[in-house]
C-alpha cells in the first residue's frame, strides 16, 4: 500500500475480510479489483462505494460470466429479441464440488466468515440476471445447509459447517417476469449450470454439464416459433485471444483488463462496485426472506444508493 508506483490492488481474500481491505487500500489512494461476493452485508459494500465515490477511485467486481463468449452471445441475443416478450427464466447451478462429507471444514463452511452457495455462486447469479434481464421487483428465498458437520483440517474431529451449501429462490423482475433459481454445490452428478430463457417468439438455452470447470464448457442454443432447438454459434469477434486449462483465467483476465481500461479512462463501467453493491442487496434480502418466510421487495438501487 506503501509503494507509490502501484496504481490498484487485486482482493482476493474471504468475503469477512473484504470491508476492511477494500477500505485500507481506498484510504491509500489505490484503485480495487475485488472478488464477490462484495462484502458481508449491504451496509458495508453501499459504504464501500461511497467512500470510493468520494475518492475517485475504479472498483471492479470479478463478475467473470459478463466476458464469457457464449454469455455474451446469449445477451446479444437477447437485446435483439430472439426469445420475444419472456414468459419464463429457469436457471439450474447444481455442481458437487462440497458434495462429499468427508470434504475438510474451511471458511466456505463458516456463515461469520461469508461461506456458503449464495455468496460463491447466489453473487454471480444476481449479477447476471441484472445485466440479462433487468432489476429485481421481489424475490422468495430458501437457504439450506444439507451436510451440517466437515472434518477439521487438522484433529480431523467433526465442526460444524452452518453455511448454506444449497439455495431455492423464486424472483419476480420488474418487467413481471418470473425466475426460478436452484443452486446447490452438494449435488452428485448435478446437471451444471444452465440458463433458460422462455418467452412469446421463442427460447434461447445456455449450459454447461462440466462439473469440474465452471467456465469451460457453455454452448447456447435457440428456437422461434416452436422449431426444434439448434446450436448457435458464436461471433469469432467474442472469441478469448487465448484459453487455458483453467477456465477461470480468460474471462478473469478480461474483467481485469476491463478494470484497468477503466482507470486510464477516469470512467466507471459495469461490473463496478455499484453493480456489486445491487448482488450483495439481493443477497441480504434473500437472508431476510430466508429468516421470515415471506416474499420481500427490491429497492431501486438508485433511490438506495441516493443521489451518488
Amino acid at each position: 500500500m506503501a509503494r507509490p508506483e502501484v496504481q490498484g490492488v487485486c482482493i482476493s481474500t474471504p468475503p469477512f475480510l473484504h470491508q476492511a481491505m477494500v477500505q485500507q487500500a481506498l484510504n491509500a489512494g489505490k484503485h480495487v479489483f475485488l472478488e464477490k461476493p462484495t462484502a458481508m452485508t449491504v451496509a458495508e459494500a453501499k459504504g464501500l462505494y461511497e467512500f470510493s465515490q468520494r475518492q475517485g477511485l475504479q472498483v471492479a467486481l470479478d463478475f467473470e460470466f459478463r466476458f464469457i463468449p457464449t454469455w455474451m452471445a446469449l445477451k446479444s441475443h437477447l437485446e435483439n429479441f430472439y426469445t420475444g416478450k419472456q414468459r419464463l427464466i429457469k436457471i439450474d447451478w447444481l455442481v458437487p464440488g462440497r458434495a462429499d462429507p468427508s470434504r475438510p471444514w474451511s471458511w466456505h463452511a463458516s456463515a461469520e466468515a461469508g461461506g456458503g452457495s449464495l455468496g460463491a455462486l447466489g453473487s454471480h447469479t444476481f449479477d447476471y440476471i441484472s445485466w440479462l434481464f433487468g432489476p429485481v421487483k421481489q424475490l422468495c428465498g430458501r437457504l439450506i445447509t444439507a451436510i451440517g458437520h466437515r472434518p477439521d483440517a487438522v484433529s480431523g474431529m467433526p465442526k460444524l459447517a452452518d453455511a448454506d451449501d444449497t439455495c431455492m429462490l423464486m424472483l419476480e423482475l420488474m418487467d413481471g417476469t418470473p425466475v426460478q433459481i436452484s443452486i446447490s454445490a452438494t449435488a452428485y452428478n448435478g446437471r451444471g449450470h444452465w440458463v433458460e430463457v422462455y418467452g412469446d417468439r421463442g427460447t434461447l438455452v445456455l449450459g454447461s454439464d462440466s462439473s469440474s470447470d465452471y467456465v469451460h464448457g457453455f454452448k447456447l442454443w435457440g428456437a422461434q416459433d416452436g422449431q426444434p432447438l439448434t446450436e448457435l454459434a458464436i461471433p469469432p469477434s467474442y472469441a478469448f485471444a487465448k484459453t487455458h486449462p483453467d477456465g477461470r483465467i480468460a474471462p478473469v483476465t478480461r474483467a481485469i483488463d476491463h478494470w484497468v481500461d477503466c482507470i486510464h479512462r477516469r470512467q466507471t463501467s459495469p461490473p463496478s462496485l455499484r453493480e456489486g453493491v445491487y448482488s450483495q442487496l439481493l443477497m441480504d434480502l434473500t437472508h431476510e426472506s430466508h429468516e421470515t418466510g415471506c416474499w420481500v421487495d427490491v429497492p431501486d438501487l438508485d433511490i438506495f444508493l441516493g443521489s451518488l
